[in-house]
């Protein structure tokens, strides 16, 4: 599982012109799911990203997780983070999990995160779908998780 996780100050999908997910303060997370992960290592994502200390304290050090801030997180899939171009021009998407694995994987992140923060802070993209993601990096501050 590969997590490209950025620290936003909002952050919006659109698919055909509907916004499917929207936040104001928090993450973005982009989701890429591997043919060898299951939910245990989903769990251990979740749990990653929830204590990632990336927001600021009082004190202007990184100290602070999403949930103690109020953030929200915005869940997007993107198969490509698995994308290999080591040889020649073209990705090779061989690790990538077919998409009816990674869709079930994927919804399970989802549902993880909302369970510990509460659905009112979890938005989503649509899986599969092509979308437009609009974001305000804040910091910058992107950080990659690899299980």
């Amino acid at each position: 599982m590969r997590l490209l996780i950025q620290r936003v100050s909002r952050a919006k999908v659109t698919v055909s012109g509907e916004i499917t997910g929207e936040i104001g303060h928090g993450l973005l997370i982009f989701v890429g799911i591997g043919h060898n992960d299951d939910i245990a290592r989903v769990k251990e994502m979740t749990e990653k990203v929830i204590k990632l200390r990336i927001f600021e304290d009082e004190a202007g050090k990184m100290n602070l997780d999403v949930t103690s801030r109020g953030g929200s997180v915005l869940v997007v899939s993107q198969f490509t983070l698995y994308g290999d171009a080591r040889k020649g021009n073209r990705p090779s998407f061989i690790d990538a999990a077919r998409p009816e694995q990674a869709k079930e994987l994927y919804d399970r992140f989802a549902s993880e995160l909302r369970e510990k923060m509460g659905s009112e802070h979890v938005a989503e993209g649509r899986f599969g779908a092509m979308m437009d993601v609009e974001l305000v990096n804040d910091g910058p501050v992107t950080i990659w998780l690899e299980s």
